[in-house]
Order: structure tokens, then sequence, then C-alpha cells
């Protein structure tokens, strides 16, 4: 493997002579200078470089480091202003990993001393005295910890370069980790990824600066043991926080504190990420617990993680994910952090430019059920479609963050044809959409059901009466009153949802010219309006003999007889039929009591179909 200080320079004398660079250098009084290095040595004799990635990741630094050079004022205005430290760390990592790359235009160059030595002035001046930043939460260690891992980069980094003129630069870096390293091995935090995102900053510093309170808090974090579920996600369920914090973190622990036995876990949650990967570099969220559950997400925010993978396992799978990142990079779907912005993460492991393994087939064609999550995905070439049963409300009635609660229990796409939520919501007690207590498989399909009650509450008996008629204030399931409801009798109201989602045969998909999917609800006790609500990605058409315009509901249409088809370009997906008018009312999707008190909103985002009822009923619904 090639040791990290040569990777730093190679091609530095190339690049030099096609830009000029040593006049640049010169001229603006760089000089080549010392470095002492992190001490950790990899093997000679590792992988081929592969150089059309590591030419595509440096040119993307380039551009990424122009651009914050034009915006990093912008930075320090929020670093001073709103304790915003995270762009400014960022900011500093970036143009780091320019400045020591021997094969980007800015090596070494003069001009990224003064914003650099900036950007790490104001973080330092911003600094509280305990080492910890606000990040908009007051003197918070884990909003601190995410700077201090891009600190910790780009001080490795620095220090391997070992140029003179970054002297000053890394002075002050060092003092902000010294600093931050006793918070945040006293520090608390919040949430389940924030343990491990504590420990690899922590590990880092440790690593360089010994301290025993370090490797201790590591291990008290570590001995709760990695919230990984049986599937393979996280207990947060969320593609975004597994990307972005835990695996990244479990990779650095593994390195810098000696647990190797980490890297199951990530590789335990790429392999469970393969199945909820779609055609276009999307990632399902909908079991998520986080912010993520109800919005987009793509592919390569897990991008490094699947090339460490492959490139340490030998898997071809793995590759092959990496693969289809590289080949999406110019995209606009690239993801939400910047491919340049990965150059100091494959400058500090040059293992991760070699060359991939044999690409293999990615999974195309299955059925993959996660119990833990209750998502079935089943993907057939570019048609794929996920059964959500796995949201926490049936367990927990509340609506709140960390909590999976998102009503959507069908998702569907053709190519470009995407129908992003198919939800159900029921007018009763407004106790808001049905969310599935049990995804079950069966003969042919797969069964979500689930059963709510509200009650009618009958005058207290005499024991429970008091003569100055205050009541405690308690909550009957749907809203609170000073009514003492657990002391009242009750007359109940119920209804009973099943909902039988069954993928069509080989035959019937051949008649339905593309495959489809046959949904059977079924809808007893309580009589009650119901609307089903199908929400399809913006940019394609609807057509439709039987669609009526719903009023004061832009882009939203009433089903009400026969088919409808949405399309994009030639991919299509014709649904129906639909079921009526439902009443003299327009159709209304009832979130809830939950929202509506709040003037709170579930409506997705995006062209939006509703077919209305009346229960009891039985309905099919059919999607080719």
């Amino acid at each position: 493997m090639m040791a990290r200080r040569t990777f730093l320079a190679t091609g530095a004398a190339a690049a030099a002579a096609a830009a000029g660079q040593e006049t640049a250098a010169a001229d603006t009084g760089v000089d080549e200078g010392e470095g002492e290095g992190e001490g950790a040595k990899v093997d000679e004799g590792g992988g081929r470089q592969d150089t059309d990635f590591l030419d595509f990741l440096t040119t993307a630094a380039d551009d990424r480091a122009k651009s914050v050079l034009d915006g990093y004022a912008a930075y320090l205005t929020e670093l001073r202003d709103r304790g915003q430290a995270r762009p400014s760390a960022r900011a500093l990592r970036t143009l780091t990993s320019v400045f020591v790359h021997g094969g980007s235009a800015y090596h070494h160059d003069g001009a990224l001393l003064g914003p650099l030595g900036e950007l790490a002035d104001t973080l330092e001046e911003e600094q509280f005295d305990d080492g910890l930043w606000d990040q908009g939460a007051a003197h918070s260690p884990p909003d601190t910890a995410f700077s201090i891992v891009d600190l910790n980069l780009a001080y490795s980094l620095l220090d391997e370069d070992g140029h003179a003129s970054t002297r000053p630069l890394r002075a002050t870096v060092e003092r902000i980790l010294r600093a931050a390293g006793p918070a945040l091995a006293t520090g608390g935090l919040h949430t389940a990824n924030h343990r491990w995102l504590v420990c690899s900053a922590l590990s880092r510093i440790h690593r360089r600066w010994p301290d025993p309170a370090y490797p201790r808090r590591i291990d008290a974090w570590l001995a709760e043991g990695i919230d990984q579920l049986p599937g393979g996600e996280y207990s947060e369920r969320s593609p975004t926080y597994a990307a972005v914090v835990s695996n990244p973190a479990l990779l650095t622990i593994a390195r810098f504190h000696d647990r190797p036995d980490l890297y199951a876990n990530v590789r335990d949650n790429l392999e469970a990420s393969l199945y909820v990967i779609e055609p276009n570099g999307e990632v399902e969220m909908v079991h998520s617990r986080r912010q993520d559950q109800t919005t987009l997400r793509h592919l390569p925010e897990f991008w490094l993680q699947y090339r460490e993978l492959a490139i340490r396992d030998g898997d071809g799978r793995f590759a092959a994910v990496a693969a289809l990142i590289e080949e999406r990079g110019s995209s606009q779907t690239f993801g939400e952090t910047p491919p340049g912005d990965r150059l100091a993460e494959v400058l500090d492991r040059p293992e991760l430019s070699w060359e991939l393994p044999r690409v293999t087939g990615l999974p195309t064609d299955f059925e993959h059920h996660d119990t833990a999550c209750s998502l079935v995905r089943v993907r057939r070439g570019d048609r794929t479609a996920s059964i959500f049963g796995g949201t926490d409300f049936p367990d927990v009635h509340a609506i709140s963050s960390g909590l999976s609660t998102n009503p959507t229990f069908f998702k569907t796409r053709k190519g470009a044809a995407i129908l992003d939520s198919l939800r159900l919501a029921p007018r009763f007690f407004s106790l808001g959409h049905f969310r599935a207590e049990n995804l079950e498989r069966t003969a042919d399909g797969w069964r979500l059901t689930a059963e709510v009650r509200a009650a009618w509450h009958h005058p207290l008996p005499r024991r429970h009466r008091r003569p100055d008629g205050l009541y405690a204030l308690t909550d009957d399931g749907r809203f609170w009153s000073a009514m003492d409801f657990p002391h009242r009798p009750k007359e109940y109201r119920t209804l009973r949802t099943e909902v039988l989602v069954r993928e069509a045969k080989e035959k019937e998909a051949k008649e339905a010219k593309g495959g489809s999917w046959t949904l059977d609800f079924q809808l007893t006790g309580a009589e009650v309006p119901f609307a089903l609500e199908l929400c399809f990605r913006r940019g394609g058409t609807l057509t439709g003999d039987g669609l009526e315009p719903v009023t004061d509901s832009p882009d939203t249409y009433h089903l009400v007889s026969g088919e409808a088809t949405y399309a994009v370009g030639d991919d299509r997906i014709t649904f129906g039929p639909g079921n009526g008018k439902g009443g003299k009312q327009p159709p209304v999707v009832d979130a809830g009591e939950r929202y509506s008190w709040m003037n709170g909103s579930l409506t997705p985002d995006g062209v939006r179909v509703l077919i209305t009822g009346r229960s009891p009923v039985t309905y099919r619904l059919t999607l080719g």
C-alpha cells in the first residue's frame, strides 16, 4: 500500500510543470517544510491506483475549492452570528485537501493560506472556554464533534504534508482540538448516532495527544453495544444518518481505537442498503425514524463506504455500487455532500484510491422483507415497489421527532413514472391516517392490518364525582380534557382496516403491459368517509376521463370513475378504478387532530389523486 505522504505528493511535479506552480510558489513566499506525520503506516504492495477515480475527485475538489473561496465569508458570518461552526470546519477541510494534494491546481498555493488562517482563527475565537461550539444548541458536545471530525482530518493532512507555511495554521487547529477533547470526553448527547460520532472524534485526538480519559469514554459508549437491528439498519432506521454519521464514525473507530470488529457492522448496513436502492440512485426512506422519512436522499452519501468495503473485502456488489455512483458523478443527483468535499477522506486513506475489484451484478430481481423495519422491497428491473407497515404510532400514539410516523404504506415506480406515496385517511374521530399495526406474508402477497377505536364517555360513577367539579386533566387517546377519563364508563366505536397487497403473476403482468399490483381494501366497523391519496412525482402528465379537479387544492384531482394514467415520457402508471364522488362535499384527507390543532400539514408534494368512499367497504385498487 502506498504510504500517505507519498500519496499526497503524487503528481506534484507534473502538475507544477504544467501550471507553472513552482514560479508561483516562489512569488508567494511558500517554501517546502517539515512534517512529523501521524505514525499510521500502511503496507507496501497494495492495490493499483485508480487514476480515473482520483482525477475525477481532484477536479471536483478544485471546483469545490473555488466555490468555497468565493463564499467562505458567509460561513464566517454564520459562525460569528449564530455559532454555526460546521460550515467553516468543512470549508477548512476542503481547502486543506487541495492545498496538500500534489495533483490539485491549488497544490501549495499561497493564496489559500489567508482563507485557511481566517477560518481557523475564527473557529478558535468562537470556541467557548469549555472547548465547545453552539451549532444551534448551547455548548453542544455532539454538534461540536461534527466539526472536530473535519478538523482532525484537516490537521492530519497538514501535518503529514509538513509545509513550513502552514505551521501557524497547524498550531491554531491543534489548540482547537486539544480544547475540545476534554469536553467530548465528559459531555452528553441526544441521539443514538451521536455516541459513535463523539467516539470517532475522540479516537483521533487520543491517537495524537494521548489522554487516558479519552479511551475510557470511548469504551463506555461502545460498551452499550452497537444499535444495529437484525436486518442491518441501525435503530434510527435512517439511511441518511447511517451514511453521514454512523458508518463513517464506526470506520474511524475501527482504525484509531483498534476495533476491527466494527467493520462487520458497516458491512451489514451496506448489505441492507443494497435492497433500498432505486434504479435512479435514490434510496428508500419511508421506514426512517428521522427527518428523512418524508424526503428524497441519494445513494452517493454511501459512496466511499461502499468503495472502502469493496476494496477491503473484494466485494464485487459493493464495487458495482461505487462504480454506479461515480458514473452519476456529474449529475445533479450526486447527493447532498459535494464530491469535491470527499478528497480529504481519500488523501487520509490512500487505499480508497485503489482500483475497485471486478464488478458483479447488483440485485435487480428480488423480494426482500426486512422484518425489523416491517419493510418489503420488490424489484423487477426498472420497476420497484415498497410495502411498509412499521410506523411507531400504533405503539406510542405520538407524533414526534425520532419516531417513524410516515403514513405512506405503498410506493411503486416504473422508470421515471413514480408513485411516491399511497395513503389511506378515514375520517374517524379525527384519529388520522391508517398506520398498519402488522405486516405479514400471505400465500400470494402481503397483509397490512390495523384497528383503531374511540370512546364516547358516560357520567362518572358516584364514587368518582367531586363537589367542586374539578377533575384530573387526562388523555382519552386523542385529546386532553379535565374530565377524569380513566374512571368514566365508555362506549367504543371501532374501525378495522385490512389491505392485501399482491404483485401480478407473470401472465397478469404481460396483460398489464409491464407488471401490476392489486391492493384490496376492506374497512369494517364504523361507518365513515375515507380518502385514498395517491401522490405522483412531479414532471409527468395525468390523464383520465373520470378525473375532476379538487377545489382549493392545487395539483389535486378526484378520480370519480374509470382509470387514469400518470406518464413521464414512455413510462406510465395506470391506476383505478374511481369509486364515485362519495357525497356532496369535496373530498378531504384528514390528517387527524394531532396535526390540525397546530395547523400542521401532512400533504405530500406532488400531483395528488384522491379516490373516495365510505366504510364499510371492499375496494380493489389496481396499479399497472
